[in-house]
């Protein structure tokens, strides 16, 4: 990671990208995300709700009246070779049919996956409803931590972290997977809808060592990943330094974000993660000229398509 900003205005050199809002699992409207983004200085975020885009136009609408560079984004649940993997969707068309098409898959995958998690919690003595757990998502996309704080509200768990201690973890006796596609395929749809693909935090693939990750991102790079989430609230400077050497090696650009959820995860803070955290400005303007590239790309390959 890179040093924390001795003032607020040093925050202009940095930028996050990588936030949620109460479209899927954060606690913040996509307006108030801004609103913050804009106190803190930021140089631009991007809005990265877990497979949704709903909550994009609110976000560039308020990014629009206070000045703040707002990059279009979703975070995509793929299937892992190990631990759990995300990729990074970034200045895709948001209109895209086949990106829509892609997030209606994933987002009946996840209703399963709801409905699955309520039975296994039934089995293990904590029966919830789904009632609660919506009421608790405040109409957003339903993630695993409102289940945890149905079950803190619940009196089932003390905290929300016990709670995925205990159920909600992969392993944990009320996992249930909602991966659906494969990371080639979110790569693939997320070109074709004019956006980029960055591998997001790789530590969560639990990789046993710098060469097992290598080895993951060398296929990824292959399907054509454009970038890798180097700068993470909770990568050590020293794993930051490998997935900096692995993002050079196969010539992906180094990206970075907080995971910022609001008050879901108070330990992060919004650009600066858990207070040492900046991700350079420049890697915002590297992933959106990349994007930029695809939709070019895109374009000029649908103008031939027209002409034949």
């Amino acid at each position: 990671m890179m040093n924390k900003p001795t003032s607020m205005g040093l925050m202009s050199a940095c930028c996050d990208l990588h936030t949620h809002t109460i479209a899927s699992d954060g606690s913040d409207t996509p307006t108030r995300l801004v609103q913050l983004a804009h106190a803190a200085g930021l140089a631009g975020i991007s809005v990265t709700d877990h497979d949704t885009v709903s909550g994009i136009p609110e976000a560039m609408e308020a990014g629009r009246r206070l000045d703040v560079d707002v990059l279009p984004g979703v975070e995509l649940s793929v299937i892992a070779p190990s631990g759990n993997m995300h990729i990074l969707g970034y200045g895709m068309d948001t209109r895209s049919p086949d990106l829509l098409a892609l997030l209606e898959e994933v987002q009946q995958a996840r209703a399963g996956r709801n409905t699955r998690i309520l039975a296994l919690l039934r089995a293990a003595g904590c029966p919830l409803s789904l009632e609660e757990v919506e009421r608790t998502a405040g109409g957003g996309q339903i993630g695993r931590p409102h289940f945890a704080r149905v079950l803190v509200e619940k009196g089932y768990v003390s905290s929300t972290g016990e709670a995925f201690a205990r159920f909600l973890r992969k392993g944990a006796v009320a996992y249930a997977p909602k991966a659906v596609i494969t990371p080639g395929e979110a790569v693939r749809i997320l070109h074709a809808s004019g956006g980029a693909a960055v591998l997001a935090h790789p530590l969560t693939l639990n990789c046993p060592g710098p060469d097992d990750l290598d080895r993951i991102v060398a296929d990824l790079a292959s399907a054509g990943l454009d970038g890798m989430e180097c700068h993470y609230s909770e990568h050590t400077p020293s794993f930051t330094r490998i997935c900096l050497d692995i993002a050079e090696r196969y010539g992906l650009i180094p990206t970075g974000g907080s995971d910022y959820h609001g008050a879901v995860k108070p330990s992060i803070a919004l650009g600066r993660g858990k207070g040492d955290l900046c991700v350079p400005a420049r890697c915002l303007a590297e992933i959106r000229k990349r994007a930029e590239e695809k939709r070019a790309s895109r374009c000029s390959l649908a103008e031939e398509i027209r002409a034949a």
